[in-house]
């Protein structure tokens, strides 16, 4: 995998030149501009701070982009991951949310060296989109104290709401002002000026206002110059009964980072055609998020919003994410006290835009237009899951789901009786005269759900001398239905009426010779097909009237 890295580099950087680094040093810069605010709203929002954000942005730029499994994925921290660290900070405080972090990144190492970014595609749309639906509501519930200036209690979003019932809900109208400006200024902000992110400018104009007239709000507060955090992870945090604590928030953590960045390669693949190496970017994954920590950084993961917007802006190679990390780094060392008198409530518009844009609205209005059903419920019971649960919880409830569903609505089995068609017969050979013949046709899986239909044949099988099985819409069958097959073919030929198969698919085949219903049937008596079937009677009947 390290050759392959460096093969990869080397194709990547073939041919570059100046031309080339200005579009990825320009590329760069428009992502700095779009993801500053996003990491100080997110490390905010996590549970931690404004600093840890930029860290967060800053390190996984760096070291996440230049191991990325493409030369396109920008990673940092993001709101789906802030919506999950927000309730883990609140149950277990930061020491728990850096933990948690590197044990995701062993996590992500471990699921790439067994392959397991191929699990993400065995996932349906529909629970992706609840999912991510969720994760906005969460969002959005996370930032209410922010946006209106009050105070909550609770692990998690509906706690806190419910805790207004007895705090109270006074909100701080410079608060409200503020955010309801950044939502405004995100909303209405023309596409023609999108090189400046509506979202930067939404700060910039809170955060001047604020500085001339210094109103009574929540701020970002001090940002540390530097890299290393005094909040961090440190090696004494890793106990044993620490590590079980967190085993299963890192995994939630762990699949959160899986399904954003191995989604976000995908689609930004397609917009650049160039194809994810998916299990290199779990370990570009893995390892930042193991180091990130170290430094008092949030956990990480691929990022569609600034993605997109790198190649958009003509980025070409893997310097984009570490130019882009340049620029974070030069903001908080030059930036610092500046950045410092940022409303908390404008940060917090920010992520209710953001969470309202995430949404995959197109689809949402694709399946409940359709009215595909299937797709309505997962979509439903994934979102609230998300809402009500955790993640891990969450998808396996939506996988599930889905599962079930499509084992329900594919688990019929047809059973259609009907007597030789002359029609099709003829130009084949076969006689006319199989009047005490019918044809019985499967359709379906024949296993434990529906191995009590096949009784019909019996039925079929009454006041009738022969009957061919055709078996050539049976793709798979189990143990369960075998041994009621072999049981109704025994009443059939007991009763003296010949039973005949042909079409059996090759899988159906091996479980028939396996469980010894070939021997049953007499492996002279399966065909092709149910012309020859019928050509084989017509042997039977013409030795009958010889003898």
């Amino acid at each position: 995998m390290i050759k392959q890295y460096f093969q990869d580099l080397k194709l990547e950087f073939k041919g570059y030149n100046s031309k080339k680094f200005t579009q990825d040093a320009m590329a760069g810069l428009t992502v700095t501009a779009v993801a500053l605010p996003l990491a100080l709203a997110f490390g905010v929002s996590s549970g931690a701070d404004a600093a840890a954000g930029l860290i967060t942005a800053i390190i996984a730029g760096i070291l996440i982009g230049g191991l990325s499994g493409a030369s396109y994925q920008i990673s940092g921290p993001t709101g789906a991951m802030s919506a999950i660290l927000m309730a883990l900070a609140m149950k277990y405080g930061l020491k728990g949310v850096f933990l948690a972090g590197f044990l995701s990144g062993i996590i992500l190492l471990t699921a790439a060296a067994f392959r397991f970014g191929k699990l993400v595609s065995f996932i349906p749309s529909p629970v992706i989109t609840g999912f991510t639906s969720g994760i906005a509501i969460i969002i959005a519930l996370g930032q209410v104290d922010n946006i209106f200036g009050t105070v909550s209690a609770g692990e998690n979003a509906v706690q806190k709401l419910l805790s207004y019932t007895e705090l109270g809900f006074t909100p701080n109208l410079y608060a409200v002002m503020f955010g309801v400006s950044v939502i405004v200024i995100m909303t209405v902000w023309p596409k023609k000026w999108n090189r400046f992110p509506s979202s930067l400018a939404g700060i910039i104009i809170a955060l001047a206002v604020n500085w001339i007239f210094d109103l009574p709000v929540n701020v970002v507060g001090d940002i540390p110059r530097t890299l290393f955090s005094e909040n961090r992870l440190t090696f004494d945090m890793l106990t044993l009964p620490n590590v079980m604590n967190m085993i299963s928030p890192a995994l939630s953590i762990a699949m959160l980072g899986m399904i954003e960045s191995l989604l976000c390669g995908a689609s930004a693949g397609k917009m650049k055609n160039e194809k994810l190496n998916a299990d290199r970017e779990l370990i570009a994954q893995g390892i930042g998020n193991m180091i990130i920590p170290l430094c008092g950084g949030v956990p990480a993961t691929a990022a569609i919003a600034r993605t997109s917007v790198a190649i958009k802006s003509g980025g070409q190679t893997r310097l984009v994410s570490i130019i882009h990390s340049a620029g974070l780094l030069a903001s908080m060392f030059l930036l610092g006290s500046v950045m410092s008198k940022i409303p908390l409530s404008a940060l917090a518009g920010v992520l209710m835009v953001t969470a309202w844009r995430m949404n995959e609205w197109h689809e949402i209005k694709y399946i409940f237009n359709k009215k595909f059903g299937t797709a309505i419920i997962e979509f439903v019971v994934t979102m609230v899951a998300t809402v009500m649960f955790d993640l891990t919880i969450a998808i396996l409830i939506g996988v599930f789901l889905g599962i079930m569903i499509y084992v329900v609505k594919n688990s019929e089995l047809k059973i259609d009786a009907s007597p030789v068609d002359i029609k099709r017969i003829k130009g084949h050979e076969v006689s006319e005269n199989h009047v005490n013949t019918k044809i019985v046709y499967l359709t379906g899986p024949l296993f434990f759900v529906t191995r009590e239909k096949l009784k019909l044949l019996a039925e079929y099988a009454r006041n009738t001398e022969n009957i061919v099985v055709s078996m050539r819409a049976v793709t798979t069958i189990d143990e369960s239905a075998v041994s009621e097959f072999k049981e109704v073919v025994n009443i059939i030929t007991g009763s003296g009426t010949n039973i005949l198969f042909c079409g059996i698919q090759p899988n159906v085949k091996e479980m028939f010779d396996r469980s010894g219903m070939t021997e049953l049937v007499d492996n002279d008596l399966i065909f092709w097909d149910a012309i020859e079937a019928l050509k084989y009677l017509e042997i039977i009947q013409t030795e009958k009237i010889t003898a």
